[in-house]
Formats: structure tokens, sequence, C-alpha cells
């Protein structure tokens, strides 16, 4: 059955679903660029006068920035390719594949506590 999945499989999926989560949480509190970079001012609209856009300077990252990301973002591509490599997909095909993907995805026991929203 499409929905039975292997306990490899899932947790698979939720080790993926835990590093999507990371990644997504260290890109946010990053800066803005990965080098040094000079900001720009926003504008300010000629009614309201709500200065919009723009960004401070960014200091860039620092050399374990660097390394976490590119740890975290290798972690998020080998777990992709674990999921979507697995045989147990070789059974499915077409809208049944696309079906049971899904059904992965949001199986309770592959999406971590932590996960607020698993697109």
């Amino acid at each position: 059955m499409a929905d039975t999945f292997p306990p490899e499989l899932i947790d698979a999926q939720r080790r993926l679903h835990q590093a999507n989560a990371e990644y997504k949480a260290l890109c946010q509190a990053l800066p803005w660029s990965v080098e040094p970079l000079q900001g720009r001012p926003g504008e300010e609209h000629p009614h309201t006068g709500v200065v919009t856009g723009g960004r401070p300077d960014s200091p860039g990252y620092t050399d374990e920035q660097k390394v976490e990301e590119t740890h975290l973002w290798a972690l998020v591509r080998e777990l992709s390719i674990e999921v979507s490599t697995h045989p147990h997909w070789n059974g499915l095909e077409g809208e049944a594949r696309v079906k049971a993907r899904m059904a992965l995805k949001h199986h309770p026991d592959a999406v971590p506590a932590t996960a607020e929203s698993v697109p």
C-alpha cells in the first residue's frame, strides 16, 4: 500500500524536515550578504513619508557561519537524495507516486515535533 512506508524512509524524511528547519532558521539569522557589502537607503513615500526597502550594511558571514551554512545545505541535499531515490518508490508510478510522496511528507512519524509547518 502507498501509505505504508519502510521505517528507514520515514526516518530519512523526518531528518530531512529537521535539516530543512535548521537551515531555514540559520538563513534567517545570517546577514543578508555572504561577503561584506554596503547597504542602501530605502525610498520615502511622497505622501506618507514612510520609508520602505533599503538594507543596512552587511558584515558578511563569519568563517563559522560559512561552514555551518555549507554543512547544513549539504545535509539537506544528501537527505533529499536519500528520500527521493529510496527503493520504496520503484513500485509506484505516476499519480500514485506523487500521492505517496505527499503522504510521506505529512506522515505523523516523519514530522518532527519542532516543525512549525512543512510545505
